[in-house]
């Protein structure tokens, strides 16, 4: 059976400018793991590229071995892919029910099953994404991407600016869906804390290349080698 996500030889970037140098990295159906690095060595751009956002120079993308290489955004989302962005993105003017509507798609996640991931967005329904606090509207930017019913789910830095007692409830929600068993996800996450704790298995990047694939455990019980790759070990929370 073919993995959820590879990627072979993947050089991309922004137009001529490659960020990305023959990056390699498989996902397995049903795992989660997560992608730690310093700032600007090509971890969103990294998500960016299996959405699609970005040029690709060389290499290939495959999901559930079909690859994605002539695949537009909106048919990769089809396909598959969801992707709780970095800036959140939710739809500022609409209400949160509009919101969750505007990409739902029939399958496993339902307004129902979100709502017990998180009830706070039950009672929020009639509020607008811009009256909702930071932490809500990182709620409500998973929940839309969970209703697109993805078989893979990346998420960008989902803890960034988030109080420290959000970041502990949105880890536990993260976790549940970890276990859920109906996604593949990739986190990039600067929080080096969470990102070890949410899974068995870390990919660590540096100037566009992956520098580091292997065990979460072991760089838990090596804080030198794990200051090594993130530079200074991070945690929000």
């Amino acid at each position: 059976m073919a993995e959820a996500l590879e990627l072979r030889h993947v050089w991309a970037g922004h137009g001529e400018t490659v960020v990305l140098e023959d990056v390699g990295l498989t996902l397995g159906r049903g795992e989660s793991i997560s992608v730690i690095g310093r700032n600007g060595v090509g971890k969103s751009t990294l998500l960016a590229t299996i959405m699609g956002h970005t040029t690709l120079h060389d290499g290939e993308i495959l999901l559930g071995g079909q690859s994605l290489n002539r695949v537009r955004v909106y048919n990769r989302a089809l396909m598959g892919l969801g992707l709780v962005p970095q800036e959140r993105e939710i739809f500022a003017s609409l209400t949160v029910s509009e919101n969750l509507e505007v990409g739902a798609r029939p399958g496993a996640w339902t307004k129902g099953r979100v709502f017990d991931l998180f009830p706070n967005l039950s009672e929020r329904l009639d509020h607008k994404g811009s009256q909702l606090s930071g932490g809500e509207q990182q709620m409500l930017a998973i929940a839309r991407a969970l209703l697109t019913n993805p078989a893979v789910l990346l998420m960008d830095e989902p803890t960034e600016g988030l109080a420290p007692v959000i970041v502990e409830r949105l880890t536990a929600i993260l976790r549940d869906l970890r276990d859920s068993g109906d996604l593949s996800i990739i986190l990039v996450e600067q929080n080096s804390r969470v990102a070890l704790d949410f899974s068995r298995r870390t990919v660590a990047m540096d100037k566009g290349r992956v520098v580091y694939d292997g065990a979460s455990a072991t760089l838990q019980t090596d804080p030198e080698r794990l200051a090594g790759l993130v530079g200074v070990a991070r945690e929000r929370g």
